[in-house]
């Protein structure tokens, strides 16, 4: 695992749009943490956004992580780039020729999507455990170290979702191609949801239900938007007598089916490449 991860982090070292993209990945999020944590006049009125209790522990796991997430698209344009360069550079066929299997080089690209992956989820325990500690109006070890199931359910989620990106990027070998597959099939998905909750089924369980097992869909239920929990809204909610109940945990199942859904993308691209004539 060593020496394909080193081989893949050679070729990280020496592109550029590889390393821009990582660092407006990690920036943007650094910088919209920053932003939240800075008190400033707007229209007269003093703004802090993190008087919100955004910051405050465990809620902040479950924030963060949804932000994070939003920014992923950054990784996968990486991730696609990585497998496209491979093709229009040929470096596919002479690392074949080197005497690595077609096995070994999709390894190599799993453990470069599992990295990237781990290093965003440690990146973003990092921030917010330091913004937390900064802001937090409850500071309790307990309390620090609650809900972080949050940190396991993004982690899996950027597991499953470059390792779409990943097989996308074998399927269509260039990667603008790969992007846009992946805009389309988002649409898909959305597109089949409507249908069977407005046509079909007519009914929002069911749906529900039967749309968890769609990949991109399952790959967003990990982390469910985090907003509604925020006092702010909660207690708006109240005086309007309006209720916003919702199931923000990680439930186990959801973390299976995002993981079959990883396995399922690994073993198709390397099912493509085999039978592919390089």
């Amino acid at each position: 695992m060593l020496r394909l991860l080193t081989i893949e982090f050679q070729k990280l070292r020496y592109s550029r749009s590889a390393k821009v993209l990582s660092i407006i990945y990690f920036g943007l999020f650094t910088l919209i943490a920053l932003i939240a944590s800075i008190k400033f006049n707007l229209f007269g009125a003093e703004i802090h956004i993190a008087d919100q209790g955004i910051f405050n522990f465990p809620y902040i796991w479950h924030f963060n992580t949804y932000c994070a997430a939003l920014l992923k698209i950054f990784l996968a344009i990486v991730i696609v780039s990585l497998i496209s360069n491979e093709y229009s550079n040929r470096t596919l066929k002479q690392n074949l020729i080197d005497g690595l299997s077609k096995k070994e080089f999709i390894l190599s690209k799993f453990y470069v999507v599992a990295s990237f992956a781990l290093i965003s989820t440690v990146f973003i325990f990092l921030v917010s455990l330091i913004l937390g500690l900064i802001f937090s109006d409850y500071t309790e070890f307990g309390i620090i170290f609650s809900d972080l199931e949050y940190l396991l359910a993004y982690f899996v989620k950027l597991l499953g979702f470059f390792s779409f990106c990943l097989f996308l990027g074998v399927l269509v070998k260039r990667s603008a191609f790969a992007l846009g597959f992946l805009f389309v099939w988002w649409i898909f998905e959305s597109i089949i949801i409507g249908v069977l909750r407005f046509l079909i089924l007519k009914d929002a369980v069911t749906t529900e239900y039967i749309s968890q097992f769609l990949p991109l869909e399952s790959m967003a239920n990990l982390v469910k938007q985090p907003l509604t929990r925020l006092n702010i809204i909660q207690s708006a909610a109240n005086q309007l007598q309006t209720d916003v109940a919702f199931d923000y945990a990680v439930h186990w199942y959801q973390v299976i089916i995002v993981l079959g859904w990883t396995a399922i993308f690994i073993w198709g691209s390397l099912t493509l490449l085999k039978k592919r004539d390089l």
